[in-house]
């Protein structure tokens, strides 16, 4: 046996460290972040329908009760024609604003695109009032929302109260008016599109006769 005690191994170095590389998928710590854009384009579009419901909700507030408490009575018809008049100017406004904006070409001309746009407008200011009338009509959802105001002369309560099918009158109105833009259109609008050419091409002289004779003399 040997008196002195073994002397501990040397403890090897650590080798150095791995580098791994970069996979594709996989969110690099060194590069810098990309914003998120999409937080801002969702308070964009509901920023812009608040500004697109506001209008309609100011109409209601200063002149829903005297539109269906003077004028819809004061109508001629009363009430139910009111309606159906509002039920036909539906559709009507809708192309008012939609029509010019088929026109539309932006590869030809820009100008002429800006301007059919601005020709638009007239439409869709008319479908804002169309639109705004209708929407004097609508109830609130929960029925213990349904006040003294809401049953006051002109109110919605008191509207479906006076005129239960007010909603069926104007329904109607609004498919029948449709129904013959429609008629029109087809009849009309797709006739001009693909009218026949009246004028027949002159007939080609046969090989046989240079004086298109068909060999035959002519009269003398």
């Amino acid at each position: 046996m040997s008196g002195g005690s073994a002397k501990p191994k040397r403890r090897k170095a650590a080798g150095p460290a791995l580098r791994y590389e970069h996979r594709p998928g996989r969110q690099n710590t060194d590069e810098p972040r990309k914003r998120d854009w999409s937080c801002l384009g969702g308070c964009g579009s509901l920023v812009g329908f608040v500004l697109l419901l506001m209008p309609l909700v100011f109409f209601d507030m200063y002149w829903g009760h005297d539109l269906w408490g003077d004028v819809a009575p004061a109508w001629p018809g009363g009430g139910y024609a009111f309606a159906a008049t509002v039920g036909v100017l539906v559709p009507l406004v809708f192309l008012a604003w939609a029509a010019p904006l088929t026109r539309m070409d932006w590869k030809k001309s820009t100008a002429r695109s800006l301007g059919w746009v601005a020709a638009s407008l007239p439409g869709l200011a008319a479908g804002y009032l169309v639109v705004g009338v209708i929407f004097t009509t609508v109830r609130p959802k929960r029925r213990r929302d349904w006040d003294y105001d809401c049953y006051s002369e002109g109110g919605p309560c008191w509207v479906h109260v006076h005129y239960p099918w007010l909603w069926a009158v104007g329904l109607v109105a609004t498919l029948a008016s449709a129904a013959l833009l429609i008629t029109l259109f087809v009849k009309y609008g797709g006739r001009s599109a693909t009218a026949p050419s009246t004028s027949e091409p002159e007939a080609a002289p046969t090989p046989r006769s240079p004086t298109d004779t068909g060999g035959r003399r002519p009269p003398g």
